[in-house]
């Protein structure tokens, strides 16, 4: 029966990636994937599907949105007014006259640099797309280069440096760690300065490869774009500072708040930040929304499909994470030869493209094996910044939250959006943990 549970699990992790490839809604995809984990664990079919727990898949499934929607939703809103007012097109001008209409690469660059600014400011990557992506539809628009190149600058700034590589970023996944190895934000500053400098160099030298394979095939922002229905070129636009003010405001007092802010502003302030950046969009582009009210309806609504899509795949990590079939695959690892911060990578990566989150495979991995490898002697510092790291190298999976959510914001799909995504993060990742380990075992 052991054999037929692990079996299961292998099975489910398939069957939901060959969905997502399929583009089968994952609304669709992970109960089914789900079921099939729980059939051949032999698990109660009633409470793990439609139990309220936070390890079954309806309880895991409405506890994310719970705790994530509001994000979403004023995110969605916010995205919203800047891309209807004619905002995003303003700040596009802008930079296209800072860097040049003729060098599109320069144009990335200020894609990955705004986008690292901003996450490592503590501003959810959520919420980063949400404001990014209709700002760089009329930056590729204009410089007509194919829009599926976005990927490659967003991600590499979201989601590499600035969440798990450099010390002192606010993000949650460096946060996690410190509540069991009694460590800080700056865990192993050394190792993870130079780690983020091999990560940087990789993804940036990407890029540049990327963006020259396009152009030589001669892609076209028309490409990989079918019913654009972006802001019409040529309309009244507000002026830069206007345009650009709402997220300034955004910045600084989500900055601030996590700065100076105590336990509960520091959880908190991303809601009220967003929230004061919608209200100053509405007031500074007033007279360029001809339509305030269905505006704000097209934006919320625009939030339903990324929040659902994403606790979906959450909640099936979930479930097989108490899969007795899982047990195996942890187990196996642990006892993989060599120093034991390479078992600790295995692990960690393992759970997060199981579950789909780089912050779900560190609460499970922290509460449960943080202790034993404390024992082996291995700096605190060090456990800390390697599994940190270890969770962002395959927590972009075909059925990942983060990567449903950047599909429906882009209107790209898995063959179009994904493959230079996973490489730009997972390589690049890859790199900065071999760097940081190299460095640590020297250091500590």
């Amino acid at each position: 029966m052991d054999l037929i549970s692990s079996l299961g699990v292998v099975l489910a992790v398939i069957a939901i990636i060959y969905f997502s490839l399929k583009e089968i809604n994952i609304l669709i995809a992970a109960p089914i994937a789900t079921l099939l984990v729980i059939l051949t664990n032999q698990m109660d079919i009633i409470s793990a599907i439609f139990g309220i727990g936070k390890n079954d898949y309806m309880g895991a499934l409405g506890y994310y949105i719970m705790n994530f929607f509001a994000i979403f939703l004023l995110g969605a809103i916010l995205a919203k007014f800047m891309e209807e007012s004619g905002a995003t097109i303003s700040i596009a001008d802008f930079i296209l006259k800072r860097f040049g209409s003729q060098k599109p690469y320069r144009v990335l660059l200020a894609i990955f640099f705004i986008s690292a600014i901003l996450t490592y400011g503590g501003i959810s990557l959520f919420v980063v797309m949400f404001a990014i992506i209709p700002l760089a539809r009329i930056l590729f628009k204009k410089l007509d280069i194919a829009w599926n190149l976005i990927q490659v600058p967003l991600w590499l700034g979201m989601a590499t440096v600035t969440m798990t590589i450099l010390p002192g970023t606010p993000a949650i996944q460096n946060i996690i760690p410190i509540q069991f190895l009694n460590t800080s934000l700056t865990a192993a500053p050394i190792p993870s300065l130079f780690g983020a400098l091999g990560c940087i160099t990789f993804g940036l030298c990407y890029m540049k490869y990327v963006l020259n394979r396009s152009l030589k095939k001669g892609e076209n922002y028309a490409t990989y774009v079918t019913n654009d229905n972006s802001a019409a070129l040529g309309r009244k636009l507000p002026s830069f500072i206007t345009s650009i003010l709402p997220l300034i405001c955004l910045i600084l007092i989500a900055i601030s708040g996590s700065i100076l802010g105590n336990d509960v502003v520091k959880k908190n302030i991303i809601y009220v930040a967003l929230i004061v950046a919608i209200l100053l969009s509405v007031l500074l582009f007033h007279s360029f929304l001809p339509d305030k009210v269905q505006t704000l309806s097209i934006g919320a609504s625009g939030s339903v499909g990324p929040i659902f899509a994403t606790a979906s795949s959450v909640a099936f990590g979930t479930v097989i994470m108490i899969a007795p079939g899982f047990s195996f695959f942890s187990q196996l690892i642990m006892s993989i030869p060599g120093n034991p911060l390479i078992s600790l990578t295995a692990l960690t990566a393992l759970m997060s493209g199981v579950t789909g989150s780089s912050s779900g495979a560190l609460g499970i991995v922290m509460p449960n094996f943080a202790q034993y490898y404390l024992d082996t002697g291995i700096a605190p510092e060090l456990i800390h910044r390697v599994a940190a790291v270890a969770s962002n190298i395959l927590t972009l999976t075909p059925q990942s939250g983060v990567v449903l959510t950047f599909l429906s914001l882009t209107k790209l799909t898995h063959k179009t959006g994904f493959k230079d995504t996973f490489i730009v993060v997972t390589v690049g990742t890859l790199i900065a943990e071999v760097i940081i380990i190299s460095l640590g075992l020297i250091i500590y």
